[in-house]
């Protein structure tokens, strides 16, 4: 389970001063469960999954992952989470496989292991055409996969993803859909990030939306349905965040 409380991240910037990027934020995600973190670009999205994944350390407040806090005790958090995050790249001279098994062995798992997990992932990913091409000569959408499968090695009980099918193909980006599903019935905790609000109707459970770095909005699709009178989750997330002058504002800040 995660369980974040008034977490709060500053940044100091030599001309804008002190920035608040995520400002009191608390909220809970349980095993077996999707929580869907939305928000527009800047508004506190992908720093509240770093302080998560201890990418990052909280200025205030606290959050544990699988009962570990994330700064007491980092290390037990990383065994824990796999965090797909939309600036990590590949190393092109390896092959697909090459990578995936060195993101094993960094989790202290044996070759047996690693081979035996691996050949679950690229059944679930459909990664056997390319799995042995080196990774400079892929797709995009061969490259996501790659990373959820490296991301995903040392089957976390948590995992976080970032924009995890942003600009993929249409069958691409259902094929990681369907993935991101399969964890959650197999009773994952998963934080999913995404600007497409129709994968947040055909994924999660609750959904929560960040802005200027507070989470403004929190609840069931149903509840959040039902607070804002709309059936479309663009016009809730439009009138959660102050309309289309908020996020106007916001933009360009």
């Amino acid at each position: 389970m995660i369980e974040a409380h008034h977490l709060t991240k500053t940044f100091k910037d030599k001309k804008r001063g002190l920035i608040a990027a995520v400002r009191d934020v608390s909220f809970t995600c349980r095993p077996g469960q999707i929580y869907g973190l939305l928000g527009a670009n800047g508004a506190g999205k992908t720093t509240t999954l770093r302080l998560l994944a201890t990418l990052l350390k909280p200025t205030g407040g606290s959050a544990t992952v699988a009962g570990h806090d994330v700064v007491a005790a980092p290390e037990l958090v990383r065994t824990h989470v796999g965090f797909l995050a939309a600036s990590t790249a590949l190393y092109g001279r390896l092959t697909a496989r090459e990578m995936i098994t060195y993101f094993g062995q960094l989790n202290g798992m044996d070759a047996a292991a690693i081979k035996a997990r691996l050949k679950v992932l690229s059944a679930e990913l459909d990664m056997g055409e390319f799995l042995d091409r080196r990774c400079e000569k892929f797709s995009t959408g061969m490259k996501q996969k790659t990373s959820i499968a490296r991301t995903l090695i040392h089957d976390p009980a948590v995992m976080i993803f970032d924009e995890p099918t942003l600009g993929l193909d249409v069958m691409t980006a259902r094929a990681i859909v369907a993935f991101v599903r399969e964890c959650r019935n197999r009773g994952k905790t998963v934080i999913y990030s995404t600007h497409i609000m129709s994968e947040v109707e055909k994924l999660c459970d609750v959904a929560g939306i960040i802005h200027d770095g507070r989470l403004v909005a929190e609840g069931t699709l149903s509840e959040l349905r039902a607070r804002y009178a709309e059936a479309d989750m663009e016009e809730i997330f439009v009138k959660a965040v102050g309309g289309e002058a908020a996020i106007a504002a916001a933009l360009k800040n």
